[in-house]
């Protein structure tokens, strides 16, 4: 089958590129999936959520336009095929005839139009920017949508997956309040697997989708999504069988190599290169001492982000230098300013700044808040007390759950340092810019701008390059992007993390590089699953 694609950058150029689509399918082997999903989510539908919890649970019920292969170019999903018009200034999608949604409605253009027009591009965190130069969305006729837009605009075909661009759909949706609508926690979706039952604390159950759409498929019968907040009690479970698949690093970091190490278990790496994950500390540059850059500078040079990377993530890091991840090499810049670890020069800068030290040694106190997704992310808030500490600042760590993490960094705004991480995904457009436009700031929509920074030069260069279709000027673009934020300095990249999957060694599946977002229908089993015998495995 010939796919008219177009990569990112080289869909402008009209490229066509050939896929082959067909290959021999094993036969079904059944049985359950019990996989670990961590912390719970808050709802179930990525179109409206884009936390990681979200998204793994939801990939599976939701296809995507396009899935996205191991070198990160588009396959085809619910489109077939398409093609960018020679100037750039269309985006034609043809989708796949026969695709129903799970309540037997057809999957069509409309449900893709309405997505687009009210969720992707006013409520979606990342798609607001990424479907920015959208002016129209013409749909000929039900299988044929077409994106009109004002400037090329390259990042769209690097978020047309079932996690970054979701398509909901409109006969459940249309004339609803989508953000309350009852369907987030009951998706209805065009996945391999069908929602069946959420036991808030427990678990999630999805069932088989008899009518998918690709014969044969899903193999298994059911997933079971289990929900553990006691990281000993997830490596436990994963020991003895009880869990068979548990993505994004589930275990303690210093667990997995023990893990690994068992008959019955593995230790993945593939499936995260859609991702491309930094951990950053949100500065909050409205409030107090924060709003003074040398202040922030100061902190940054207080911390040694090799130490952190070893200690605390077990090498499961590496020091970042930008919030552009070193794996987007088209986008990375190496010449921008640097925070080495300093804590001479980070004292002197205090002292510049007025702050010294008082009779007790502290120069002044803030609290630290990281985002509740397990021991490793409080350990980094632990390390950075420990770091500040030893300039004489005094931190208070605050945990909470994730909803009241998320209500306080991006509503209420009522922190003075948020750890958190972002998917910077294979174009900084995508998933590193968001951290710093400005329109976000304050109205409570997760994984946006949490620092409150904001720069009209900035927020120029994130519009510049949006409708930007030369790949040597988005570079340029990316690169000033990177000089200003560091100069400035709203947040401090940490570590470019490197997540990890604990799957059961029988478990087979063709991991694309966006599978951990990504639906479960090649999943399979060579023999009965971990702790099922043969029969419940059939």
């Amino acid at each position: 089958m010939t796919v008219r694609v177009g990569g990112v950058v080289g869909a402008m150029l009209g490229l066509v590129l050939t896929v082959a689509a067909v290959r021999a399918e094993p036969a079904r082997s059944g049985g359950t999936l019990t996989a670990i999903v961590q912390p719970e989510p808050v709802v179930l539908t990525a179109a409206i959520n884009s936390a990681a919890p979200t998204g793994v649970v939801s990939g599976t019920i939701f296809d995507g336009l396009v899935d996205y292969d191991q070198d990160l170019k588009p396959i085809p999903a619910l489109a077939t095929d398409w093609a960018v018009a020679p100037d750039g200034l269309s985006l034609t999608l043809h989708l796949r005839p026969g695709v129903r949604w799970h309540d037997g409605q057809p999957f069509t253009a409309a449900d893709v139009k309405w997505t687009l027009e009210n969720v992707w591009t006013k409520i979606h965190p990342r798609n607001q920017i990424t479907f920015g130069k959208v002016t129209g969305v013409e749909t000929p006729d039900p299988l044929t949508v077409i994106l009109r837009l004002s400037q090329p605009s390259p990042a769209i075909l690097s978020s047309l997956n079932s996690n970054g661009a979701q398509v909901l759909p409109k006969h459940l949706y249309e004339g609803t309040d989508v953000l309350s609508n009852p369907y987030n926690n009951k998706p209805v979706g065009t996945g391999p697997f069908v929602f069946k039952a959420w036991s808030r604390g427990d678990h999630i159950v999805l069932e088989r989708n008899p009518n998918y759409w690709d014969p044969g498929k899903p193999h298994l019968d059911k997933v079971v999504f289990r929900v553990l907040p006691d990281a000993a009690a997830r490596a436990a479970a994963l020991e003895k069988g009880e869990v068979q698949y548990a993505p994004l690093s589930p275990v303690p970091l210093r667990d997995a190599a023990r893990l690994g190490a068992l008959p019955n278990l593995r230790i993945e790496t593939t499936g995260y290169e859609w991702l491309s994950p930094w951990l950053f500390a949100d500065f909050n540059v409205e409030r107090g001492f924060l709003k003074d850059v040398r202040v922030r500078r100061a902190l940054a040079l207080a911390i040694d982000r090799a130490a952190l990377a070893k200690v605390v993530w077990f090498g499961f890091g590496q020091p970042a230098t930008s919030p552009v991840p070193s794996t987007l090499t088209d986008f990375h810049a190496k010449d921008v300013p640097a925070y080495p670890f300093d804590p001479k020069r980070s004292e002197a800068l205090l002292d510049e700044a007025g702050l010294k030290r008082g009779a007790n040694g502290t120069r002044f106190s803030l609290d630290i808040d990281y985002i509740p997704y397990g021991d490793d992310f409080k350990r980094t808030a632990e390390f950075l007390k420990a770091s500040l500490r030893r300039v004489g600042v005094e931190a208070n760590i605050r945990s909470q759950d994730t909803p009241s993490y998320t209500r306080r960094i991006y509503g209420d705004r009522d922190f003075d340092i948020a750890i958190t991480w972002f998917a910077a995904f294979s174009d900084p457009q995508v998933g590193v810019t968001r951290a710093y436009w400005s329109a976000s700031i304050g109205k409570n929509i997760p994984w946006t701008n949490g620092s409150g920074y904001r720069n009209p030069e900035v927020d120029g260069l994130i519009a510049a390059v949006q409708g930007e279709a030369d790949a040597g000027k988005r570079r340029d673009l990316f690169r000033r992007f990177q000089q200003i934020v560091l100069e400035d300095l709203p947040t401090l990249p940490l570590l470019e993390l490197k997540f990890f999957t604990v799957e059961a060694a029988n478990l087979r599946h063709g991991a694309r590089g966006d599978q951990v977002y990504g639906s479960f229908r090649d999943f399979r089993f060579d023999g009965p699953p971990p702790g099922q015998s043969r029969a419940s495995a059939n």
